[in-house]
């Protein structure tokens, strides 16, 4: 596959791409509450595409470990009015949801792209998506966000995880959705311990040759794990590690922190180091 296909937009696989997180959300891990009210979040947005990101993800619910479920209207007043106030910014709009009636309504008003924590499973999802030209990133959770830090366990993290990608794949495809729309996300963060993140981050080559591969692994709770550094000072972490996805060949990288993000991928492919699968 040499180009990604995300609604308006068609993406050469020959540079890495940077995805910015606007979240739309009062309880967001990271930056939760700072950006809710949808004036700052479309002008957080416009900031971000300056800063030179290639698509933003708008999300209205939160992923987080525990968090609360929204209702399906609630999320809509959430994302519809960012998604329509950074339709004409120059970066693909991505929606950050789990629930079909959300994807069908933004399909509905202009997003180039699906971006969801559980794979495109819920009831009606694969063809909603199916009947768009949209991108679609498909990742990988165990359990859900309201439980899937009590206990994760595999056998073989690595190899539950391709598998499971594998199985999305080709229920997406079997539904009418073209393999060039389709992008991986191991799930970092998502029902895995920091061993099984450490575990697949060291065998992301797998997934990046196997597909175009977004890692979204940026301020989570590894670094704390790995630094002892609290959620706002993890920016050389976040930007060590998606420097690193890149070098193993990730396709995307979904970060908060664009500006710094966008600098380090500068002088990766100057001085001649980056990684392609």
């Amino acid at each position: 596959m040499t180009a990604f296909i995300c609604g308006r937009f068609q993406f050469p696989l020959t540079r890495p791409l940077v995805m910015g997180i606007v979240n739309a959300t009062p309880d967001s891990f990271s930056d939760g509450g700072l950006y809710a009210a949808r004036e700052r979040a479309i002008e957080h947005g416009l900031r971000l595409r300056e800063e030179g990101a290639d698509i933003l993800d708008i999300g209205g619910e939160s992923t987080r470990p525990g968090a609360a479920v929204v209702e399906t209207g609630e999320e809509l007043d959430r994302v519809l009015p960012v998604l329509a106030g950074l339709r004409d910014c120059g970066a693909a709009l991505s929606i950050d949801t789990m629930k079909t009636p959300v994807m069908a309504a933004a399909l509905h008003a202009g997003a180039d792209m699906i971006n969801d924590v559980n794979a495109l499973r819920a009831l009606g999802a694969l063809e909603a998506v199916a009947a768009s030209q949209c991108g679609v990133c498909l990742m990988h959770m165990q359990g859900t966000p309201q439980t899937m830090q009590q206990q994760p366990r595999y056998g073989d993290v690595v190899e539950e995880v391709l598998a499971y990608l594998q199985l999305r794949t080709e229920a997406a495809m079997q539904a009418g959705i073209g393999r060039e729309r389709l992008l991986w996300d191991p799930g970092f963060g998502f029902g895995k311990t920091p061993a099984h993140n450490i575990a697949l981050f060291q065998a992301l080559e797998r997934f990046t040759r196997a597909a175009p591969t977004l890692v979204g692994i940026s301020r989570k709770s590894l670094f704390g794990t790995l630094t002892g550094r609290p959620v706002p000072e993890r920016l050389v972490a976040s930007i060590t590690a998606a420097t690193l996805a890149v070098m193993k060949g990730a396709a995307i990288v979904r970060v908060h922190d664009v500006a710094a993000t966008v600098d380090a991928l500068k002088v990766l492919h100057a001085l001649g180091i980056e990684s392609r699968p």
